[in-house]
């Protein structure tokens, strides 16, 4: 096993780092990283963004969403998680063998003193309640395995961000499982840090301590940097590859009360119906159509209002009303 050493904190490089160890590095070896994220939201390979974040508190946050190449549910993550990573061959022995991968967590934490054991298909737990999850991805030969670890990080925050009002998404992507989950911190016989708790866990994720390290060069960095431009810090992978979902929104303004219920497929407007008890000079069936086929990005749809006579159809509803009840 060869370790990387990843200090960056950027979410989009960081998975690029771990999709340049898959399909770029030395197939006949196997590598270990350690990374942190700045606050940021992970979404599943398969889930439909908009059904997974609370999309007024991370844009509040300045929390960036970004997907990941991996099935399973969104996670938090800020600078008191820590995450692993495992490139290996994709041997029957491994593929889908979670608890394999989550074992040398387990026996870090036991010679800090704490008792955690692997739980369901792919968390570890404490008392019961989940600190790591774990997910998997595949690419020819090869099998990246990753998971969370909170170690100390902002629990409110977990839960506000992920905190989506279900009834009014119906997604048809795959919906993450909320479970109760902890720090590992408060559960430390000896108080340490982050930096402390990782330099422990590279001792059990490189088998007898053989700390062979490979160091990213150039030629490195700027293949993962294309990648983080062509796939990480793209609109269209972190939102528009969502599997396809109903929306509804209302909300109620002094020019009455506005409701929206459309579909969203590939990221794209469709099938907009705009209802509500305000005043119109033209028929709001027209304006409908025109958000139809649009990008849900906050910015397209604020360039077409710009465009359009908006008060003919919204007497007393502003613009900035519109795009709040629209994207709330």
């Amino acid at each position: 096993m060869i370790k990387i050493v990843n200090d960056n904190t950027d979410p989009r490089i960081n998975l690029a780092v771990e999709e340049y160890a898959l399909n770029y590095l030395d197939p006949s070896q196997d590598y270990a990283i350690l990374w942190q994220n700045e606050p940021a939201v992970i979404i599943g390979r398969n889930q439909n963004t908009l059904a997974e974040v609370n999309a007024p508190f991370i844009k509040e946050r300045g929390i960036r969403v970004v997907r990941r190449l991996s099935g399973g549910g969104a996670v938090y993550h800020d600078l008191g998680n820590l995450n692993f990573t495992f490139v290996v061959n994709s041997e029957k022995s491994v593929v889908s063998n979670f608890e394999y991968f989550t074992k040398p967590v387990i026996e870090a934490l036991a010679s800090l003193g704490v008792k955690a054991e692997f739980s369901g298909r792919n968390d570890i737990t404490i008392d019961g309640k989940k600190f790591s999850g774990n997910a998997q991805y595949w690419s020819k030969n090869r099998l990246l395995h990753h998971g969370t670890i909170l170690f100390n990080s902002d629990l409110s925050v977990v839960q506000e961000a992920l905190n989506v009002k279900a009834d009014k998404i119906q997604s048809k992507g795959v919906k993450s499982v909320r479970s109760r989950v902890t720090n590992i911190f408060p559960y430390l016989q000896q108080p340490i840090t982050i930096a402390e708790f990782k330099e422990t866990l590279w001792k059990y994720l490189i088998p007898g301590g053989v700390d062979q390290e490979y160091v990213l060069n150039e030629h490195d960095w700027a293949i993962i940097k294309e990648l983080r431009e062509r796939r990480y810090n793209q609109w269209d992978w972190n939102y528009g590859a969502s599997p396809e979902c109903e929306i509804e929104k209302e909300e109620r303004f002094s020019g009455g009360k506005l409701e929206l219920k459309f579909n969203i497929r590939d990221g794209v407007i469709s099938d907009m119906h705009i209802y509500g008890d305000f005043f119109s000079k033209s028929n709001v069936r027209h304006f409908a159509e025109l958000l139809n086929g649009k990008d849900y990005r906050e910015s397209t749809i604020a360039a077409v209002l710009d465009e359009v006579e908006y008060q003919e159809y919204f007497v007393g509803i502003s613009k900035d009303d519109f795009l709040h009840c629209l994207f709330s």
